[in-house]
């Protein structure tokens, strides 16, 4: 059997690196019965945290703002539920989920269109069903550029803005796109005198509404134009360096502040970190390099079910080896292949990679679809057998963070081979935020960690190592304060998360103010901001989910030796840990 797995891993590996030219592009998200009436609505990855399904009545697919005022007004008058649903819908959360049946969905799918790009000024005026790809390519193509960004480009600025969305840098105003915002539009539930709807053209004026609105959850109203300020197009310098993790703690705060576009990738079971060395340089300066990151390109559909029957035999054998085997394997496959990075588009023939900031800063080349049969597809496409995993997602001040990463260090020096399953998808993802001047942004300059992990397709069952993540999530949220990322994680991570934020009732006085009937509100932003009830969803297996942090040991899997105890090192914590001896 570990013979077969071995096999099954080292194919999967060969088709991740291959270079696919066409996919099938990702399905629409929201299904309807008939036409735009009785529709579900999920993320892209077919699963939201409880695995329920969200419902509406309709949908409604404004092409501009005018409609969207009116589609507003027809469902204040009607008092309706409302979410705004977007192009990918890559949020974890329930954030697009209108409450029961009969509410509405608004798609700005066709809300796409740059409305204005000024040269002079420097700033760029789009829709807010605009995609980041589509903002980074028009603004190149006038000489501009978006200084930080997410990696990933299949977002939409409406939906990077409500849920913080970041890239990497301590420089400048920080990594996250709403605090290059200098401008927007947005429409809310409004009285008989507005018609019904209230527009609201937002800039630095008027500073308490937008700092609100850049980062909201969506409960504000929907937002139907963003002006950006942007910055003359510039190359970078990128190479990736390996290092042992002994002094991590000690590197993390000046190594961000070193390079403008730092990251550091960390491999804690093998002991290592990559640092991505990644400055601003001259525009003289030859290079025409390209990132085209190879988890995010379109992937052979039986390459990715071999990789998932892999990680499902290892996780039912109960086999770390084997885990630590396929990450050291994966790892090393992405690292010899530069991550998708090319000195010219096509070839990688070493480090530094030159290019300019456009061709660099984001990708997902698997969004680049015409049908096919789903032969290949982005990796966690639900319609096939592929990725399907958890995220945990939490930003830690870089005044606590050593003591963190020293924590996480001590858990592997325990349990060795415990976060092999982690370094499966390419380990820790650690991007540095600056602290914001939006209500619902960064407290502080912070390193945020980006955990991705297996998930079952059984929810009754636990995972290997299963304490020791759900000690790490614990650790960083509780220990540590880390602020939970808006649009990612299990919802234990937003257990008080509210009350980390020094503006929160400031900015449940503008949500108050535009929308006093919570028209834009649904269940889940209600316990969120902590206005009705809380995340936890409290039954048997609740905390093999993160819908609970275990009180009692049906919380976790009993019957399969899954009791509920503190943590390892972080006694406060209460985890779902396997007991294989009876306990007296």
């Amino acid at each position: 059997m570990e013979i077969f797995q071995r096999i099954l891993l080292s194919t999967s590996c060969l088709l991740l690196a291959v270079f696919m030219v066409d996919c099938s592009p990702p399905e629409s998200h929201i299904k309807c019965s008939s036409t735009n009436t009785d529709c579900t609505i999920t993320n892209s990855y077919g699963t939201f945290p409880d695995r329920s399904i969200c419902r509406a009545a309709n949908v409604a697919y404004p092409t501009t703002e005018e409609e969207l005022i009116s589609i507003v007004a027809g469902a204040t008058v009607a008092e309706r539920k409302v979410k705004v649903a977007t192009r990918y819908s890559h949020s974890i959360p329930k954030l697009a989920c209108p409450d029961g049946q009969n509410g509405l969905l608004i798609s700005t799918d066709y809300l796409n269109r740059t409305l204005e790009i000024d040269v002079q000024s420097m700033t760029m005026t789009v829709e807010s069903g605009v995609t980041l790809r589509q903002l980074i390519n028009e603004a190149a193509e006038a000489g501009l550029a978006l200084p930080y960004s997410p990696y990933w480009w299949g977002l939409t600025i409406g939906g990077l803005l409500s849920t913080g969305a970041h890239g990497s840098t301590l420089w400048g105003k920080g990594s996250a796109l709403h605090d290059y915002v200098v401008a927007l539009t947005i429409i809310s539930p409004g009285g008989p005198e507005d018609g019904y709807a209230k527009v609201r053209s937002l800039d630095e004026s008027n500073s308490t509404e937008l700092n609100a609105a850049k980062v909201s959850l969506g409960v504000l109203g929907v937002i139907s134009k963003v002006t950006l300020q942007l910055q003359p197009l510039f190359k970078r310098s990128i190479s990736y360096v390996v290092k042992e993790d002994a002094d991590l703690g000690d590197q993390v705060a000046s190594f961000g502040r070193q390079h403008e576009f730092a990251d550091i990738t960390w491999y804690p079971s093998q002991g290592k970190a990559v640092y991505r060395i990644d400055d601003r340089i001259s525009s003289n300066t030859s290079g025409n390099g390209l990132y085209d990151y190879i988890p995010f390109r379109s992937t052979l559909s039986l390459g990715l079910a071999a990789v998932r029957a892999t990680e499902d035999a290892q996780e039912s054998l109960k086999d770390p080896d084997g885990k630590c085997a396929s990450a050291k394997l994966i790892t090393s496959t992405l690292k010899n292949l530069a991550y998708g990075l090319t000195n010219n588009g096509i070839l990688f023939t070493g480090y530094p990679i030159i290019g300019y900031h456009n061709r660099l800063q984001s990708s997902g080349t698997c969004l680049d679809s015409p049908e096919d049969a789903l032969i290949t597809a982005c990796p966690w496409d639900s319609r096939i057998k592929g990725e399907y995993f958890f995220q945990a997602t939490f930003s830690i001040s870089l005044s606590v963070v050593k003591s963190f990463i020293q924590d996480v260090q001590n858990l592997v020096k325990l349990e060795p081979r415990a976060l092999c399953g982690l370094e499966q998808y390419n380990g820790i993802l650690m991007r540095y935020v600056k602290a914001s001047s939006a209500y619902l942004g960064k407290e502080d300059d912070a390193l945020d960690f980006d955990i991705t992990f297996y998930r079952n397709k059984d929810p009754a069952k636990p995972r290997l190592y299963e304490d020791i993540l759900e000690e790490i999530e614990q650790l960083a949220v509780f220990k540590y304060g880390g602020l939970p990322h808006w649009g990612k994680n299990r919802n234990l991570v937003f257990n008080g998360a509210l009350k980390k934020y020094k503006n929160a009732g400031a900015f449940l006085r503008v949500k108050e103010m535009y929308d006093p009937l919570g028209l834009f509100s649904n269940e889940w932003t209600d316990q969120v901001l902590g206005l009705k009830g809380d995340v936890n969803i409290i039954k048997d297996g609740c905390a093999l989910e993160g819908l609970c942090i275990c009180s009692q040991d049906t919380h976790c899997a009993p019957s399969k030796g899954y009791l509920c105890r503190p943590g390892k090192i972080y006694q406060e914590a209460r985890v779902c840990a396997h007991v294989s001896t009876p306990e007296q």
